[in-house]
């Protein structure tokens, strides 16, 4: 009987060290302490995840480095810079930005996959609504981005204002910064069009990871719209037409008020999934969509104020003869999923007496920002230099 005891307790002894010996494993598995690094892919980087290794390579484009490759940045010997490196030669800013004809477009990056892109910074000069950002995915004929740059990084109106949200920052004094997430799996091309009478110059930067992404991350989209004026009692459509599986996450918009007083009240609705007269979202305004309230007033007097949060804001406010609001939304905690298909559309509406809404002929512009699996629909084609323009 004691030896069956003595058995059983070796037994027991040695699974309990089988135990150890498995988690020790799985640890050091994890860990890159003496084995491989753990699964993490190094896409969605974040205060949470910075202490983890990855195998993502990190790559950067630029004037300084048109490719991206590894070890070939700084080596330009002819650029914009060259002039006031002439005493110092290679190596010492000789490149630093790109000078775009009239006219032209130009190839900022064309980045083989698969590859996320996780930062652009740009400084563009001239007037922002003239220069045209594209971003193709994996060989796509169409953009899925097609924008004025100024409206991309949520500072459309051709004036520097301070942006400070978590998807985009603008800093001074034209420092355009974009932190969306962009995925791809072949080939990221991104160009530039300078539409405007006068040579442009761009100073830019491309940062990304080359790293494996997973089947289920979709890519970004972004498209401009602008109608001036709004037909009478007619919704603005922010974007429709979206097919395909995916989430919207932003909202950009300039609202111009062609008449007097408050143009706030509109409700914004999300026609999803084949939704037709009514949506499966309603707003209650204007105001409630950029997670403001009662005319944005400032409750120290002076009319409006102008606000920036990591989600919401309204970082620009014009005032004079049409004055001109800037407002954004990110749908970063709460995004919108959709299926099959989605429509975006807000109403611009005011107040007259007797306590009525005032249906409003106002000028809007906007930027819808969503993921979806590709093929995409095509975007309507892109306004003409004349109906871009900030007038």
């Amino acid at each position: 009987m004691r030896q069956a005891k003595e058995l059983t307790g070796q037994k027991c002894c040695c699974a309990a060290l089988l135990c150890v010996a498995l988690l020790a494993l799985v640890l050091m598995s994890g860990c890159n302490g003496g084995g491989k690094a753990s699964g993490f892919n190094g896409v969605t980087a974040g205060m949470g995840s910075l202490p983890r290794l990855s195998d993502a390579r990190t790559r950067s484009v630029s004037p300084e480095n048109l490719t991206g490759e590894k070890g070939k940045g700084g080596m330009a010997t002819e650029g914009t810079g060259q002039n006031a490196a002439r005493e110092l030669g290679q190596g010492w800013k000789v490149s630093p930005s790109v000078r775009i004809e009239a006219g032209t477009t130009f190839q900022m990056a064309d980045i083989e996959g698969p590859g996320v892109i996780q930062h652009i910074w740009m400084t563009p000069t001239g007037d922002n609504r003239m220069n045209i950002l594209r971003i193709y995915w994996d060989g796509e004929e169409e953009p899925s981005v097609e924008c004025p740059a100024g409206d991309f990084f949520a500072c459309g109106m051709g004036q520097y204002t301070k942006v400070n949200s978590l998807a985009v920052c603008v800093n001074p004094k034209s420092g355009f910064n974009c932190y969306w997430a962009m995925p791809f799996r072949k080939r990221c091309k991104i160009t530039m069009s300078n539409i405007a009478d006068k040579d442009m110059t761009l100073y830019y930067q491309v940062d990304y990871t080359l790293t494996d992404v997973p089947k289920d991350m979709a890519y970004l989209h972004a498209q401009f719209r602008r109608v001036n004026p709004l037909p009478d009692r007619t919704d603005y459509t922010i974007v429709e037409g979206i097919k395909g599986k995916g989430q919207y996450v932003g909202t950009y918009i300039i609202w111009g008020s062609n008449s007097p007083g408050w143009w706030g009240e509109g409700e914004i609705k999300f026609f999803m999934d084949g939704d037709a007269k009514f949506p499966t979202i309603c707003g209650t305004g204007t105001e409630d969509y950029f997670c403001g309230s009662y005319g944005f007033d400032n409750p120290k007097g002076g009319g409006y104020l102008e606000y920036n949060t990591a989600y919401t804001g309204m970082p620009q406010v014009i005032m004079g003869d049409q004055p001109r609001f800037g407002l954004y939304r990110w749908h970063i905690t709460d995004p919108i999923r959709f299926d099959e298909d989605l429509r975006v559309t807000i109403q611009a509406l005011g107040w007259q007496s007797g306590g009525r809404y005032l249906p409003l002929k106002d000028d809007l512009s906007s930027v819808a920002y969503w993921y979806q699996t590709e093929p995409h629909a095509q975007f309507p084609k892109l306004l003409d230099k004349e109906a871009l323009q900030n007038k």
